[in-house]
C-alpha cells in the first residue's frame, strides 16, 4: 500500500469497525484486543518497521495523520498503538542487528506486539529500576510503575539505570515468569478513569537477567530529557484527533436538535483546530517555547471541545456509554501523556492565562 492507501484503509476500518463500539472498547479489554487485532490484520501495526524487514516505513507526516485518525475514533486504541509504534521505532534504531532481524520481522509478520516501560526515567530521586553488570548482560531490579498492554502485548521495552547513571534498554516478556536467573511479576490491572481497557500494570523485577541478545541500546546520562525536548510535538496529532472527536459529537447534536447556535459554536471550534493544524505544519523548526505553547494550546482546545460536547449533550452525557463523556475523559489523558515539567508549566500558563 502507498501512503494514501494506508490512510484510506485506516479510516475505513475505524469508521466501520471501531467507531460503532468506541465506548465498549474504552472499558472492555477484550473489545480493545479485537480492535487492535483489526489494525494488525491490515498491516497497520508495522508502519514504523523498515521496509527491509517487511514494514511500511511511512514518512513522519503520514504517521501523524494516522495518529490523528486513530485518536478521533478511539482514544484507547490510539493509546495502545502509540505504545507499540514507539517501541517499534526504538527497536528499529537499535544497533543490535540480530535483535532487529528477529523482532522487526515478527512485527511485520503480525506475530509480535510491543509495549514500553521507561517513563520512570523522568522521575527524580533514586532510580525506580537499576541494572548491574552480569556475565551475559545485566541484572535488573526494581519497579516499573507504568506499563500498558498486559494481555495485549507479548513483550515490552524496559529501561534500567546503571551505576554510572546511563540507562540500558532491553526487551522483557510481558508475562509473570520466574526462572533461575530472576523473576518478573505484574500487579493487578489499574483502574483508570479513561482508556481503562488498555490494561495498565506495574512490573516488579527481581534480579531478572536482561541477556545481551535482548539489549536494544545503552543511552547516555540525561538521554530522556534530551529526547523529550526533541519530541514535544509527538502527542499533538493524537490530541488533534481527540479535538475532532469532540467536534464530531457537537456536530451530531447540532444536526439532531437542528440548533443554529450549537452549529455556530462547532464552526468556531473547528476554525480554532484548523489554525492549530496550520501552526503545527509549520512548527517542526520552531523554538522550544513555541512548540510548548502549541502543545498547550492543543491540550486546552481538546478539553474545551470535550467540555462543549458534554454541555450540548445535556444530562445524557453523564451516561457511562455516552461518547461525550468518553471524549472528555480522553482529553484529560492527552493533558498528561508524556508530560514533562516544561509541558506542565506550559499547560498551566495556558489555563491561568
Amino acid at each position: 500500500m502507498d501512503s494514501q492507501d494506508i490512510l484510506n484503509c485506516t479510516e475505513t476500518y475505524l469508521q466501520e469497525c471501531v467507531a460503532p463500539g468506541a465506548e465498549i472498547i474504552d472499558s472492555d479489554s477484550e473489545a480493545l484486543k479485537i480492535a487492535v487485532a483489526g489494525l494488525e490484520y491490515r498491516s497497520l501495526l508495522a508502519l514504523r518497521v523498515p521496509q527491509k524487514w517487511g514494514g511500511a516505513e511511512i514518512a513522519p507526516e503520514i504517521f501523524y495523520q494516522y495518529q490523528e485518525l486513530t485518536a478521533r475514533y478511539s482514544g484507547a486504541l490510539s493509546f495502545l498503538q502509540t505504545q507499540h509504534h514507539s517501541a517499534t521505532a526504538m527497536l528499529a534504531n537499535s544497533d543490535n542487528e540480530l535483535l532487529k532481524s528477529r523482532y522487526l520481522r515478527a512485527i511485520a509478520q503480525k506475530e509480535l506486539r510491543l509495549g514500553v516501560g521507561f517513563s520512570h526515567l523522568r522521575r527524580s530521586g533514586n532510580p525506580a529500576v537499576t541494572a548491574t553488570s552480569a556475565k551475559d548482560g545485566y541484572l535488573l531490579s526494581g519497579k516499573v510503575p507504568w506499563v500498558t498492554g498486559f494481555g495485549l502485548f507479548q513483550k515490552f521495552i524496559v529501561a534500567a539505570v546503571l551505576p554510572d547513571d546511563r540507562a540500558v534498554f532491553g526487551l522483557l516478556p510481558f508475562v509473570n515468569i520466574e526462572r533461575e536467573y530472576g523473576k518478573i511479576t505484574f500487579s493487578e490491572i489499574m483502574q483508570l478513569i479513561a482508556m481503562n481497557s488498555t490494561n495498565t500494570v506495574t512490573a516488579t523485577l527481581d534480579n531478572w537477567l536482561l541477556h545481551e541478545s535482548e539489549i536494544i541500546s545503552v543511552k547516555p546520562v540525561g538521554w530522556i530529557s534530551e529526547n523529550d525536548s526533541k519530541n514535544i510535538l509527538n502527542f499533538v496529532p493524537g490530541t488533534f484527533g481527540c479535538i475532532q472527536a469532540g467536534l464530531d459529537v457537537i456536530a451530531a447534536v447540532a444536526a439532531a436538535k437542528n440548533s443554529p447556535f450549537i452549529a455556530a459554536a462547532c464552526q468556531k471550534l473547528e476554525q480554532k483546530l484548523d489554525r492549530l493544524k496550520q501552526n503545527f505544519a509549520q512548527s517542526q523548526h520552531s523554538s522550544k517555547a513555541e512548540q510548548l505553547a502549541l502543545r498547550a494550546q492543543a491540550i486546552d482546545l481538546a478539553v474545551r471541545c470535550g467540555h462543549a460536547a458534554v454541555a450540548v449533550s445535556s444530562g445524557a452525557a453523564n451516561g457511562t456509554l455516552h461518547p461525550a463523556g468518553r471524549v472528555y475523559r480522553e482529553a484529560l489523558v492527552y493533558t498528561v501523556s508524556g508530560q514533562t515539567k516544561d509541558v506542565m508549566e506550559a499547560t498551566l500558563d495556558r489555563i491561568v492565562g
